[in-house]
């Protein structure tokens, strides 16, 4: 039993050891799922830095597993090699830093589960059965399609607002018309925030030669601002509607409410 102990504690250090200091470049390949060969090839093409050469044994360490896993997921995303070598020259920080940065980026605002529809379900959903609509819901980015008749569903919160609007007796293309007015004045009000972003946090920080020790700032300002830009919207969109309820209706409300005082005295005559 002490033997066994012995051995995961072993096992455990060497957890630890491999999870904070040094890997030989064998033990990085496995770390990162990478090649040894296609690790070298980074290092002649410039996208990572050289080991620490200790006799005759070179030791990586976290930073370049995290630089690894940046550049996995930048050429998944379809950036090419050289690009990728002109992004990190430029984006001084840890390989930490500018991974973290580069995930926020590319995080969803929000998490949604998407799911997967036939054209039967949507047709069903829809209350009718047209090609012309689908090929509106996949430009708007609502429907991604997925080949055999089948398609993912990227907002089911979206769809099923649609669906309800239906059930309430708007066609589902006066929906869709609607959505595409929502989504131009959602786009624009993306790109003012992003504006706002650029021009006081980030530009700042690139004229300053984005110094190392201020990557947690930035990124903590990026990830503060996201929940902000949702709560202003949602504010702002609560006000717009009052607004836009008492200016439709006002007219209305105020006749229902001469007719009722009308009624009220004859009732009392």
């Amino acid at each position: 039993m002490e033997a066994a102990n012995g051995a995961r504690k072993r096992s455990g250090d060497v957890e630890i050891a491999d999870e904070r200091s040094e890997l030989t470049i064998d033990e990085l390949a496995r770390r990162t799922g990478m090649t040894m060969r296609n690790i070298r090839a980074y290092q002649s093409r410039g996208l990572l830095p050289p080991p620490e050469v200790r006799g005759r044994t070179g030791y990586y360490g976290p930073d370049h597993v995290a630089r690894i896993e940046l550049i996995k997921e930048l050429q998944a995303d379809g950036f090419k090699l050289d690009h990728i070598r002109r992004l990190l020259d430029g984006a001084r920080g840890s390989s930490h830093e500018v991974l973290r940065f580069t995930r926020m980026l590319r995080m969803p605002f929000g998490e949604e589960r998407t799911e997967i529809v036939t054209v039967e379900d949507l047709a069903e959903r829809w209350g009718t059965r047209d090609a012309a609509l689908l090929e509106r819901a996949v430009k708007l980015g609502l429907l991604r399609p997925l080949g055999d008749d089948r398609y993912e569903d990227a907002s089911p919160t979206l769809s099923r607002a649609g669906r309800e609007l239906v059930q309430l007796g708007i066609p589902i293309s006066e929906a869709l018309t609607l959505l595409e007015s929502v989504k131009r004045h959602a786009d624009a009000i993306a790109r003012s925030f992003v504006k706002l972003f650029l021009e006081h946090i980030w530009l700042p920080f690139e004229r300053e030669g984005t110094p190392d020790e201020r990557w947690p700032e930035i990124a903590d300002v990026l990830e503060r601002l996201r929940p902000l830009a949702l709560e202003s919207v949602t504010a702002v969109f609560r006000l717009a509607m009052t607004e836009a309820t008492e200016r439709a209706f006002g007219r209305e409300i105020q006749r229902f409410q001469r007719q009722l005082r009308q009624e009220e005295r004859r009732a009392r005559a």
